[in-house]
């Protein structure tokens, strides 16, 4: 008789285990389907459907930071990813995603303060750097901006943006010299940038 009652408790435990990912699967098919319709409430809504007890917790943190940016509720995306960065210190994926709705609202040295924690966990990561550099550029910290550009280029020396931006920050400098050379730079890497062609035209 016990062994009875162990196997429908057993069985009656798997079948709840079973409903659970059913209902928690649907609610992940429903949000990013939502999202892919640019529905983006109705994607943050379906969350609700996930358990409680999902291990995924810290996933719905990151998708709801995610989904109130893409909505421009920029406070409450801080506070979702400042939530799962309390979750998870190590989280690159929080500490990056706090740093969109900072940057959209202006919180240039906050969101630089947290480009450089993650740099401090991954050295040399890209789009660490980058957020760094525009969070400089919005403070107009042209020679911190330079510096940072300047790795930028030696950790990336094919991409575009490391030297847009190395070029604007020495522009602003006033060292037209150094601009044009990181202009000119920028159209080996994509000919007729409308930004450096328009810069090297002037000067």
């Amino acid at each position: 008789m016990k062994k009875i009652r162990s196997a429908l408790l057993l069985a009656g435990l798997l079948a709840t285990s079973s409903w659970a990912y059913a209902d928690n699967e649907a609610a992940w098919t429903s949000s990013y389907n939502l999202e892919a319709g640019k529905k983006y409430a109705e994607a943050l809504s379906a969350l609700n459907a996930v358990s409680d007890s999902d291990t995924d917790a810290q996933l719905v943190l990151l998708r709801k930071g995610w989904l109130t940016y893409l909505q421009g509720e920029y406070n409450e995306s801080v506070k979702y990813y400042q939530a799962a960065l309390e979750q998870n210190p190590k989280s690159l994926d929080a500490g990056l995603g706090v740093t969109l709705p900072l940057l959209a609202q202006q919180r240039w040295q906050e969101a630089a303060m947290y480009s450089k924690q993650v740099l401090e966990s991954a050295p040399n990561q890209y789009t660490a750097y980058l957020r760094l550099i525009v969070a400089e550029e919005g403070a107009r910290d042209w020679s911190a901006m330079k510096k940072h550009a300047e790795a930028l280029t030696e950790h990336y020396p094919t991409d575009t943006s490391a030297f847009v931006y190395l070029a604007r920050a020495n522009a602003w400098l006033g060292d037209k010299e150094a601009a044009k050379k990181a202009y000119t730079a920028t159209l080996s890497r994509l000919p007729k940038h409308y930004e450096a062609t328009a810069y090297l035209a002037k000067n």
